[in-house]
This record gives C-alpha cells, sequence and structure tokens, in this order.
C-alpha cells in the first residue's frame, strides 16, 4: 500500500472530496441549455433567429467550470497519487458514458424510423466510426452531419478536449506556479480572440473543419477556471441558485450582433469565470442544495446521451416541417424525455458501474 509523505494513504487520496453544490447545479443548467439548442438548430439553422442562439458557450463554460473543479479536487494531490491513479480516476469518472453515448449512436444510425434504408456506408466505416468513437479519436467522416469529429456522438468533441486538458494539468500544470499559470492564461486568452476574429465566431471545435478551434476554448477556458481556483477568487454572496442559473441563462440567449465574436470572447473572458467565482461562494437553501445535487448529476449523462436523438430529429423535423407550435412541443417533450433517460442512464448504468470500477482500483492500491 503507498502512503506519501503527508502520512495519507493512496486508498485516501482517492476519495471523493465535497461538492461546490452551485457549481453542479450550473452545470446541469448549462447541460440544459446545450440540449434545447441542438434541437432548435436542427430547426433554425440561422443561430440568430434562435431564441437561445449563443448555447453553444454552454461548452466554454462547461471547461472553466472544469477547470476549477479538477483544480480543487486534485491540485494538492496529483502529484501523490501518481499519473495512473489521476487518469484511471478521470477515465472512470468519464469514459463509461463515452461508449454509452457510442452505442446509443450507434444504434440510432441503423434504427432512425425517418430514413429509408440502411446507411450509406460500408460495414468497415460504421465499425472504425465506432472504435474512433468510444476511442475518443477524432474521425470526421459522415459529410451529412458536417464532418462531426465523433460522428455517433457529436458532443464528445469537447470530452476530447476535456481529456486533452487533463493530461496536460497532470503533467504540466500542476508544477507551475500562480504567476506562469496566469501567463498562460493571458495568452490563451490572445489566441482565443484571434480564433473569434478569424472564425467570425466562438463555435468551432466540433468539426474536422474547424478542429483546432476546440482547443482553443479548452486552453482558455480550462486554464481560468484553474486559475480562479488557485487565486481563490470565490466570490461569497447570498445570490441563490435561481439567480446565478438566470445570469448563466443570459449568456446563452443574447442576441447577435454585428462583430458578434467580440461579446462572445468577452463573456468566455470574463463573464463566466466571474459566474463560477459567484457560484463557489454561493448559500443555498436546503431546498435548492438538493436540486443542484439533481441536476450536477444529471449533467453529464445528459450531455452524453441526448445526440443520438437529435440526428432523429433532425430527420423527423425535415420529412415533416411541422409548425412552430408544434415544434415548441417536440422540443419539450423531447428535452423532459431526454432529462428522464439520462436519470435511468445515470441510476441504472453509470452509477453502478463507476461503484464497481472505484472498488476494483481501490482494492488494486491496497494490494500494492
Amino acid at each position: 500500500m503507498t502512503i506519501d509523505n503527508s502520512g495519507a494513504t493512496a486508498a485516501e487520496l482517492l476519495k471523493t472530496k465535497q461538492h461546490f453544490k452551485a457549481l453542479d447545479g450550473l452545470r446541469g443548467v448549462a447541460a440544459l441549455a446545450v440540449v434545447t439548442f441542438h434541437f432548435m438548430e436542427m430547426a433554425i439553422y440561422n443561430y440568430s433567429k434562435l431564441f437561445i442562439g449563443h448555447g453553444f458557450l454552454a461548452v466554454d463554460f462547461f471547461f472553466c467550470l472544469s477547470g476549477f473543479v479538477v483544480g480543487y479536487a486534485y491540485d494538492d494531490r496529483v502529484r501523490r497519487m501518481g499519473l495512473k491513479e489521476f487518469f484511471t480516476s478521470r477515465l472512470i469518472r468519464l469514459h463509461p458514458l463515452v461508449i454509452f453515448g457510442s452505442v446509443l449512436g450507434l444504434i440510432a444510425l441503423f434504427a432512425d424510423p425517418f430514413v429509408k434504408g440502411p446507411p450509406g456506408y460500408s460495414t468497415g466505416k460504421v465499425v472504425l466510426m465506432f472504435l474512433a468513437s468510444i476511442l475518443m479519436i477524432p474521425y470526421p467522416a459522415m459529410q451529412e452531419r458536417g464532418f462531426n469529429n465523433f460522428s455517433l456522438n457529436a458532443p464528445a468533441w469537447s470530452l476530447f478536449w476535456e481529456y486533452i486538458a487533463n493530461i496536460v494539468f497532470a503533467i504540466v500544470l500542476v508544477r507551475i506556479n500562480k504567476q506562469w499559470l496566469a501567463l498562460l492564461t493571458a495568452v490563451a486568452a490572445i489566441t482565443l480572440c484571434l480564433v473569434g476574429y478569424h472564425s467570425g465566431a466562438l463555435s468551432g471545435g466540433w468539426s474536422g473543419r474547424n478542429f483546432w478551434d476546440g482547443g482553443a476554448r479548452v486552453a482558455y477556458s480550462f486554464l481560468a477556471g484553474l486559475l480562479v481556483y488557485r487565486s481563490r477568487w470565490i466570490i461569497r454572496s447570498r445570490l441563490g441558485f435561481g439567480v446565478l442559473s438566470i445570469l448563466l441563462l443570459l449568456a446563452f440567449v443574447m442576441p447577435y450582433v454585428k462583430h458578434g465574436w467580440i461579446r462572445e470572447a468577452v463573456v468566455v473572458l470574463f463573464y463566466f469565470p466571474l459566474l463560477v467565482a459567484l457560484g463557489a461562494g454561493a448559500k443555498l437553501t436546503p431546498l435548492s442544495e438538493k436540486l443542484c445535487t439533481f441536476a450536477g448529476d444529471m449533467s453529464y449523462p445528459l450531455y452524453m446521451t441526448h445526440y443520438a436523438v437529435i440526428w432523429i430529429f433532425g430527420n423527423y423535423y425535415s420529412t415533416y416541417k411541422p409548425d412552430m407550435t408544434h415544434l415548441a412541443v417536440v422540443v419539450t417533450c423531447g428535452v423532459i424525455t431526454m432529462v428522464g433517460f439520462a436519470y435511468l442512464v445515470m441510476k441504472f448504468y453509470d452509477l453502478p458501474l463507476r461503484r464497481y470500477l472505484r472498488s476494483k482500483q481501490r482494492a488494486a492500491v491496497l494490494n500494492t
């Protein structure tokens, strides 16, 4: 059994730290915004006409939140627990749903009731798409899906960059001081602005055509979240979960303007780190704390399981062209259904599998 210099056993270092409940809740709000945005973009391609046209910025909030949470959870113990246990812990936390989402995407590819006949791809290519998806290897193979980096489960593009951020964190970022971290964050901010200026928006990263935009997005936001944690920029306030949720949603529903990438950059560079700082210091009522716990638990399963339905919905909309009234009903029911499905996935697949894998990990540590 491994013991570090402070006397803590490796098994103790694997224990999960207490959560920031308000941040968990905001993660759930962002996940709901993403699902709603993905439904709506299948019907209304012009984001400026969407009521939630900046819903894609939820990914930048996820990255910023991840930097803060990973820093809080592992900054003081990565070197003590070792790279192997850190990476194993992150895989246990993230990868079961990567696999599940890939399986759902594969099923939806063959079982879409609004597509006639089998998909026009050879068995070998479908196998490659599936293997790339479960192994988190970008493979933009489907033209009709915008050459999505992960054809069977589109949101996995952000998980790919999340994995990269975790690797860089464990190998590099835990070893540098706050001053170097601030410098890296400033360089990443400049890079993000250059990407926004070149692309006209901060919505890239999901496709082979804008792959590296995702690197710029995760670089700044993850570093900014980590900087907020290390600088202890936690703002104590009486703002409740409801107010914080409204403040977050305002970023997703802000209207489009000329040179809108500047406004998007301001939101990502300053507004999201501020919300993370406010969320970390928020005081919650017992009821809102329970709600935040539920929303946080649901956020990742919802994010990783909803897109198979989104592809089916897109083909439904192309086939039947429902009016706005029917569209609102379908989208509302779709979001509610996906939340319910995500709950079942969490309860009967994700949590039991992660408990089992963590028990195996701890047993292996205790036997070394």
